[in-house]
């Protein structure tokens, strides 16, 4: 194969470096909410999350039909363990974020969350605290589950650059650089 064809399309690059900027700055935002003083600021930080989070489902969704029907195949990682590995990883990525971002809008709507001081999302069962504090606790569990596994994606990334030296983490970025 040719060193282009071992690269992703420009397109899933793009989508997978989108992707780990809007989860980062989501689990950031997530993390610090509650520094924010009680009013307009935590509003506006919620707002924001809340915004960041839907962006994140739509690029998400996106990207999930660009990897079905039109993302480039690469061949395998490395041989046998390390081929399952990358891909029960890959997986559970994809699965964790797509929790996360359901559990996002969950708590939204069980929370019932003013947007901007625009928008208001009427609570599903304003009495239910319990319930609300499922949705909340569920979503940052996932959350938390997503950083580790997307920290173990990274520092694999990072092993195959720096320790073997096989060229795979060239392959998300363009050109291969």
């Amino acid at each position: 194969m040719t060193p282009a064809a071992l690269n992703y399309d420009i397109r899933s690059i793009r989508l997978h470096w989108i992707t780990a900027a809007l989860a980062i700055a989501l689990w950031c935002l997530g993390q610090t909410i509650d520094w924010f003083p009680k009013g307009n600021i935590r509003i506006a930080a919620r707002s924001v999350h809340i915004c960041l989070g839907a962006v994140l489902g739509l690029i998400l969704c996106y990207r999930l039909w660009w990897r079905i029907g039109g993302g480039r195949r690469l061949p395998a990682a490395g041989p046998g363990m390390v081929q399952a590995l990358s891909a029960v990883v890959h997986f559970a990525l994809y699965a964790t974020l797509l929790s996360a971002v359901a559990l996002g809008v969950a708590n939204a709507w069980v929370r019932g969350d003013n947007l901007f001081n625009l928008f208001t999302v009427p609570a599903f069962d304003p009495g239910n605290k319990a319930l609300r504090g499922q949705v909340e606790a569920l979503h940052a569990l996932f959350a938390n589950i997503l950083f580790g596994l997307a920290a173990f994606h990274a520092a694999s990334g990072l092993a195959h650059h720096f320790i073997w030296k096989d060229g795979l983490l060239r392959r998300m970025f363009p050109g291969g650089r």
